[in-house]
Parts: C-alpha cells; structure tokens; sequence
C-alpha cells in the first residue's frame, strides 16, 4: 500500500458486494482502502506494507480468518476487526483469544463498523488521556522484571521483547496508570474501546486472559493482574499474591 496520510484499512472478505459497499463508505468517511477477497490476495496486498487496521471475515476460502489472524500476529500488532456472519458468541471468543482486536457480527451497519474502526485506530496510535490522567506515567514504567514503553510501545522482560497486541498493550498501559485499584469490567471499556459492551461482551476478559499469559509466572495463579469476584481486576504492581 503506497504511503498516504489518510488512515489506510485493508478489507479482506469474501463477499464482493461487501467489499464494494464498505470501501465507498470509508472512503467517503477519510480513509484509504484496499479490499481483497482471501489469505492470498491479502499476503499481496500487505507486500507494499502493512495497514493501520485490518477488517477480516472469519468465514474465507481457503485460510480461515482465524488462520490469518495467527499468521498476522506473528509478525505484526495491527489492529484486526473481526467479522462473522454466524454470530456466535464461541466465535467472538475464539477470535479474540488468537489475536483479534474486536470482533463484528454480520449483519451490521457500516456506520457502526466505521465507529469501531476509529476506536481501535485511537487506541493503536497512543494511549489515551483517559488512560494517563488518574497517574500520568514516566517514558519507561518498571514493574516486577519487566519494563514498558510507552514511547516505542514495547514491553521487555529482563531486556527481551515480549510482542503485545495495541490492545493488550494499552491494556497493560491502563492498569499501570491505576495502581492498587479495582477497576471494573466496564471502566476498562470505557478506556479502552469507546463504545458501549452488550452484556455478554466478554471482550475484556478475553484481553486479560491473554495478557495474564505474557506476564505471568503462573497464569492461572496470577500476582500482577488479580481477579476481585464480582468487581472487576486489581493490577499491583510489586505482584503480592495477597
């Protein structure tokens, strides 16, 4: 994709008419778009570089969606937007576990996937003065062996790289900012997406799931991030266990 100043977005769907009507309306609404209808056309289209989001079906010929998000995470963190025209909420969760950002359920309305394409790009550029005002960080942030980022968007431990995805990262951003605090699952909504969860958008527990993964000793026995029942999670930065 040649460089542009508009926010570029590769749509990779197997519907024509699909990929017909949402490039028009995100071109209309700023963007730079490149739409393709499977795996292959989309390892050509990322040759010339990679988008600042992907939207991709999980239904596809050939590779699946959840396929190509295990192969987009591997070497990069853009943001991914799911779509699947089964709905389900074993789909939603499935995609959200192997890397996906957040996930759309077909039928939708453009005007809705153009607001959580905005969220997500928001998220991916830098983290947000919600997510800063309650502690505003210093450039590099030490807990336990690890240390963060926030200029570069890194996380290291013991000076090795550990990839996180933009929303694990802020994410992990967002708990360093509150300290020592409970924060419920829909305060993390509110910093991190910008739109409102059904009730059933698992979404965030999804998130710290996968985070808990990558810095944990004991993922199923978590000392950073902690789950308080009924509330929300508590992040401690020292990793107390009680």
């Amino acid at each position: 994709m040649a460089t542009s100043a508009l926010p570029r977005i590769l749509i990779v769907d197997d519907d024509p008419a699909l990929r017909e009507l949402l490039s028009t309306y995100l071109v209309a609404n700023g963007f730079g778009v490149a739409a393709v209808g499977d795996g292959t056309a989309m390892r050509a289209a990322l040759t010339d570089g990679m988008p600042d989001a992907i939207v991709l079906d999980l239904m596809l010929p050939g590779e699946d969606g959840l396929a190509l998000t295990r192969l987009l995470r591997a070497q990069s963190t853009v943001p991914i937007l799911m779509l699947s025209a089964r709905g389900e909420e074993v789909d939603r969760v499935i995609g959200l576990e192997v890397g996906a950002d957040d996930y759309l359920a077909k039928p939708f309305g453009p005007r809705e996937l153009l607001a959580r394409l905005r969220a997500l790009l928001r998220r991916g550029q830098s983290a947000s003065a919600a997510q800063i005002a309650a502690a505003p960080l210093p450039p590099q942030q030490q807990f336990g062996p690890f240390s963060l980022d926030l200029a570069s968007r890194r996380l290291l431990k013991d000076g090795v790289e550990i990839r996180l995805t933009g929303a694990e990262f802020d994410l992990l951003a967002a708990f360093l900012a509150r300290p020592n605090r409970v924060l419920s699952r829909d305060t993390l909504v509110d910093l991190l997406k910008g739109y409102d969860r059904d009730p059933f958008d698992r979404s965030i527990d999804i998130r710290v799931t996968r985070l808990r993964r990558k810095i944990e000793t004991d993922p199923s026995a978590p000392a950073y991030i902690r789950t308080v029942r009924g509330e929300g999670y508590l992040f401690t930065p020292r990793g107390d266990q009680g």
